[in-house]
């Protein structure tokens, strides 16, 4: 499967803004097979306000820059974003991203750790800079310019606290989110074709994965991600000619079907090939 996509640097996050749905399209090519998605994508950006009163903030934060922190996870085979719903006057009751404002004295990702902790309990995960977005009037008030950090985890593996400037913090399914404050979705659907293309050409799946999986696992993790059923033997004979799986001479213990056989990711051959120069494909 070869995903045709354009490069992340050619999705513009600075066009002018429209307050309408948009829609989005990828397209995949699975074993020769065109497949195209559409995405529809509501309110990439908030209308301005009648009225909105100026921001007030603590002396000690940078006024014009942001952190916004989108963190994908993994739940029973279907791809969800951390979101907390917002408690102050402007957006009370409405969803975003776990962010904020960045400290004078702390360093970019300081922060988006700082800010994610605060916010949503969540801690002691890798977060990487995905791409800054500074549309002139993506911010109602003020010129802001955000930083947007990304991660993919296990959603079971973290248990979620809502701040005292949150009232709610869960997992959505990105098939079902709701509306977004500024220019979240845009940041979400920006994040979405970043993670498909990611997935498709590196191993960042199988962090998802326990130790010991069967087939059928990691290929539901892939659809999941993708958003697409995927051919069953084209898959399996794909992923096992890379020779990066390991049996493990194991089958599934307690199953009611008829018990998987299970298999390691192995790290260290991945390392040496790429090193040789191996291109890992989805």
């Amino acid at each position: 499967m070869v995903a045709t996509m354009r490069p992340p640097d050619q999705w513009n996050s600075d066009s002018s803004a429209n307050f309408t749905k948009h829609y989005v399209i990828a397209k995949f090519h699975l074993n020769n097979t065109l497949i195209q998605q559409d995405f529809t994508v509501p309110n990439l950006a908030t209308p301005p306000h009648s009225h909105v009163e100026p921001l007030s903030l603590p002396q000690d934060v940078i006024k014009a820059l942001s952190i916004d922190n989108l963190v994908f996870g993994l739940d029973e085979d279907e791809l969800k974003i951390l979101l907390v719903k917002q408690t102050d006057p402007m957006h009370q009751g409405k969803w975003a991203l776990p962010g904020g404002w960045i400290r004078y004295d702390e360093n970019l990702r300081d922060a988006a750790y700082r800010l994610l902790e605060e916010l949503t309990g969540v801690k002691q995960l890798y977060l990487e800079q995905l791409k800054t977005f500074g549309r002139v009037n993506r911010f109602p008030t003020e010129r802001v310019v955000t930083i947007a950090y990304y991660a993919l985890v296990s959603a079971e593996h973290y248990s979620l606290v809502a701040g005292q400037s949150a009232a709610d913090v869960s997992w959505q399914s990105v098939n079902n989110l709701p509306e977004l404050i500024y220019d979240h979705a845009e940041i979400v659907h920006y994040g979405m074709r970043f993670l498909r293309h990611q997935v498709c050409h590196q191993p960042i799946g199988f962090n998802l994965l326990p130790e010991k999986f069967t087939l059928l696992q990691l290929q539901a993790l892939y659809e999941a991600i993708l958003n697409t059923k995927l051919d069953k033997p084209n898959f399996r004979r794909k992923i096992m000619k890379m020779d990066l799986l390991t049996p493990c001479n194991e089958k599934q213990q307690g199953v009611p079907h008829r018990a998987a056989n299970l298999y390691r990711f192995d790290a260290e051959t991945y390392k040496q090939l790429t090193e040789s120069g191996f291109s890992f494909e989805i």
